[in-house]
C-alpha cells in the first residue's frame, strides 16, 4: 500500500473513532460535563444529585480569595500570596485574585512577581482607582518615589474621596520629607 493511500486509511479510522466519542441528547447539544445516568463516581457514589458547572452559584475562586483577603488584614502576607496564588490558578480570570497576589508579592518583597500580577490584574480589572492605588504603594515600598506619585495621582483623579487613596498620597509626602538613613 502507497504512503498516501496509508494515510487516507489512518485519517479515516481516526475519525470514525472520533465520531463515536460523544453524544448528543435531544436538543443536539453535546454535553460533556454531565455523567451519564448510572455513572458512578472514584468512590462509589451515584452521580445522582450532584451539581454541574451550569448549576453552581459561586465562583471556585471565592473561598481563596476570601480566605487571603483575611490573611492580608492579619498581615500574614505569604499566607495570602499563597491563597491569592490558589485562587489565580482556580479562576484566572479573577482580576481581584491577581490584585491581591501582586499586594501580597509587594509585602514579601518579591517585586519580580508582582510587577507580573499587576500586569495580569490591568488587564483584566482596567485602570480601575484601586489598581493605581496598590501600583503606587508597590513603588513606595521599592523608593520610587516619583512612580508612587503618578500612580497615586491617577487613583486620586478616579476616586477623589477614597480615604485610602488619600491617605497613601499623605504618606508619600511624609515620606519625602522625612528621609531616613542608616
Amino acid at each position: 500500500m502507497t504512503r498516501p493511500k496509508r494515510l487516507a486509511v489512518a485519517a479515516s479510522l481516526l475519525l470514525i473513532f472520533l465520531a463515536g466519542c460523544q453524544t448528543n441528547d435531544s436538543t443536539g447539544v453535546v454535553r460533556t460535563n454531565e455523567p451519564a445516568k448510572g455513572d458512578y463516581t472514584a468512590f462509589g457514589d451515584a452521580f445522582d444529585g450532584l451539581k454541574t458547572v451550569s448549576n453552581v452559584d459561586y465562583y471556585a475562586s471565592d473561598q481563596a480569595v476570601t480566605e487571603a483577603k483575611t490573611q492580608f488584614r492579619s498581615e500574614n502576607y505569604g499566607n495570602a500570596g499563597a491563597l491569592f496564588y490558589k485562587a489565580t490558578r482556580l479562576a484566572p480570570n479573577d482580576g481581584v485574585a491577581w490584585l491581591g497576589l501582586a499586594a501580597s508579592c509587594d509585602r514579601i518583597r518579591r517585586f519580580d512577581l508582582s510587577d507580573m500580577a499587576y500586569s495580569r490584574a490591568f488587564k483584566l480589572l482596567g485602570a480601575t482607582p484601586e489598581y493605581y492605588n496598590n501600583l503606587g504603594y508597590s513603588y513606595l515600598l521599592r523608593g520610587k518615589l516619583q512612580e508612587a506619585r503618578d500612580n497615586f495621582l491617577k487613583a486620586y483623579e478616579l476616586a477623589p474621596n477614597d480615604p485610602t487613596v488619600a491617605n497613601n498620597l499623605k504618606l508619600l509626602s511624609s515620606s519625602v520629607r522625612n528621609i531616613e538613613r542608616s
